[in-house]
């Protein structure tokens, strides 16, 4: 009788480390679509993540709040987005398709004041939007935007570093009026911007360039005409000496 030969040792795969932090949901392959009834989309779960953040804030939106708004477990949602991180991602790029993306026109400068003006209300309407801007914005409407507004300025004449800086400029100066405004609103009652003028009135003489100026002022410099001077401002100044108006 014959003894089998032992089987010859194997060397061990090793297994892929998993990574610490999940790419965003726009780089991941779509997972495969599971039959449901009522069938469960990933347009649905964004309509209603906007609609849980419109109503509660970023901290109203669970995985948890959103299956609820949709009357299913909390399990099938992770068959379209594996965490919350992903739900805000998708919630922001479906605001900036609310954005609209001008015609081009011979004026450089009024296409970005259109879509400027645009993200601003975008963003207001929402107000928990600003607070998400500056996460990888990878989605096909914010990338479509940024498009459009990097080659209105190269039409302005920017390009390379300048372009970059002008690019940074803008969104920073449109994101950050936006958070401040939607901030100020969400969190003062009708009486508090009286009271902060008068606060600043009636300490004239230690701030009296801030009164004479009318800072907080809004009986007297309202935030729209602020907001487009501003941008104004910027846009005097985006494009490099000798570039086309």
């Amino acid at each position: 009788m014959t003894t089998a030969e032992p089987d010859a040792p194997t060397t061990p795969t090793a297994e892929p480390r998993p990574s610490r932090t999940p790419l965003p949901v726009w780089l991941r392959a779509e997972p495969p679509r599971v039959r449901r009834k009522p069938p469960l989309s990933l347009e649905s779960i964004v309509d209603a993540a906007v609609a849980v953040l419109d109503a509660h804030g970023i901290e109203g939106l669970t995985m948890r709040s959103l299956a609820q708004r949709l009357d299913v477990t909390a399990t099938a949602l992770y068959w379209h987005v594996r965490t919350k991180d992903d739900v805000l991602d998708l919630a922001v790029d479906r605001i900036f398709g609310d954005v609209p993306v001008p015609d081009v026109s011979d004026d450089w400068r009024e296409d970005i004041r259109v879509l400027v003006r645009g993200w601003r209300g975008a963003m207001l309407g929402h107000p928990w939007a600003p607070r998400l801007i500056g996460r990888p914005m990878l989605g096909p409407n914010v990338l479509a935007r940024t498009e459009f507004l990097q080659s209105a300025l190269v039409r302005g004449g920017c390009r390379g570093f300048p372009l970059a800086v002008a690019t940074r400029t803008l969104a920073n100066y449109v994101i950050g009026a936006s958070l401040t405004e939607a901030t100020w609103r969400q969190t003062t009652d009708p009486d508090a911007r009286a009271a902060a003028r008068d606060h600043v009135a009636a300490s004239a003489d230690a701030y009296p360039t801030l009164h004479a100026s009318g800072h907080l002022d809004d009986t007297r410099w309202d935030d729209d005409l602020l907001f487009e001077e501003g941008l104004n401002g910027i846009l005097r100044t985006a494009a490099p000496p000798g570039a086309p108006d």
